[in-house]
């Protein structure tokens, strides 16, 4: 990224805030994309991986703006936002760091609402929580919804079943052949799900013991990561990091779906453009994952958490896979492009109420 204010104008962002404290080596980035719905949510990720400091800075803008489609797309009522601590996700100091977190986001007064993300885990949203009322991922004792990635990988499942209706025209994941790439915390939890839907997986993960383990408990196939693209299987399931669909990952895909977790699946929105000149059916990925922040946020402003409530608007993944087909149909689209419509138009629709009613006012 080399001009940062030429890349939210294009994608219409409304803030960036950049934060540190010397004394703590804290460096971190929220980016706020879109508020028309309500205000900007979206997870906290703690990471390291990045070339350099513009990288993490671009990480958080398009995070950002998935979570602004996500939200649209599930029909929750938040706006996109993200925040990046710029650091080891296996640092010890946590309390200090995220505490100095929690102070920077309750400066901004509600616009940004954070919650649990890659790198981070529920007690460092309690941490935050310390600090700033605005954190939605919490553990049950502090009235949260405590685990939601379990939420996360059914919503996953029910995309999944969507697709392989479209492809096989049937919802039935028995037998289907499953590549999973990435066993974190969804990941782990979408195979066990997957399991007793009675599915066969070949899994991968850079941390040797994660795999080892669904091998023992489930007794899935597993390959080095390197080598997952090149697994034949009916549904290539990503649920690590994003950009893996590529310039150079996409002639080594052999399967039917792409369905799976990971955030920014695309490389490049032209990818997309690609797997539907293969014929592969692929799951918008800001459609597949919303299922854990919809459990997770579905308590505000209805008076705490229901589990079935939540898990049954999460299942509602399912319809919102389809629309997204339908559009893909009727405007003869690739689905990447179909989600987003579906998106922006709940988004002008949206504001359009809005505008009536603030022209009401007095």
């Amino acid at each position: 990224m080399d001009a940062i204010l030429d890349y939210m104008e294009k994608y219409d962002y409304e803030n960036l805030f950049l934060c540190q404290d010397r004394a703590l080596n804290f460096k971190a980035v929220i980016a706020i994309h879109d508020t028309t719905l309500g205000p900007a949510t979206g997870g906290c990720r703690m990471w390291n991986r990045y070339a350099g400091e513009m990288d993490a800075i671009e990480d958080a803008l398009r995070l950002a703006r998935g979570m602004t489609y996500k939200y649209a797309a599930a029909g929750v009522n938040l706006g996109g936002g993200k925040a990046v601590i710029i650091g080891d996700p296996q640092r010890q100091d946590r309390e200090p760091v995220f505490r100095a977190l929690g102070k920077f986001i309750n400066r901004l007064g509600g616009k940004y609402i954070t919650g649990e993300d890659v790198g981070t885990t529920l007690e460092d949203m309690a941490y935050i929580r310390m600090e700033t009322e605005y954190v939605v991922t919490l553990p049950t004792y502090l009235g949260g919804a405590g685990d939601i990635a379990p939420m996360t990988a059914f919503g996953t499942l029910r995309a999944m079943q969507a697709c392989c209706n479209r492809v096989y025209g049937s919802d039935g994941l028995e037998g289907k052949r499953v590549v999973v790439q990435g066993l974190g915390a969804v990941g782990h939890n979408i195979v066990a799900q997957l399991h007793e839907a009675g599915a066969k997986m070949v899994v991968t993960d850079i941390d040797s013991a994660k795999v080892a383990a669904m091998v023992s408990r489930y007794g899935v196939e597993q390959v080095e990561p390197a080598a997952i693209y090149d697994v034949e299987g009916d549904i290539f399931c990503p649920c690590a990091l994003g950009q893996v669909i590529n310039d150079a990952t996409l002639s080594r895909l052999k399967c039917k779906i792409i369905c799976g977790s990971a955030n920014n699946q695309l490389a490049e929105e032209h990818h997309g453009d690609v797997l539907e000149e293969k014929g592969m059916v692929y799951a918008p990925d800001y459609i597949t994952n919303a299922g854990g922040t919809i459990y997770d946020t579905d308590r505000l402003g209805v008076g705490g958490v229901s589990h079935a409530r939540g898990k049954e608007k999460v299942s509602r993944i399912y319809a919102n896979m389809l629309r997204v087909f339908e559009i893909a149909d009727r405007d003869q689209i690739p689905t990447y492009l179909a989600a987003d419509r579906m998106a922006e138009e709940r988004i002008r629709q949206i504001a359009e109420v809005k505008k009536y009613v603030d022209d009401l006012k007095p």
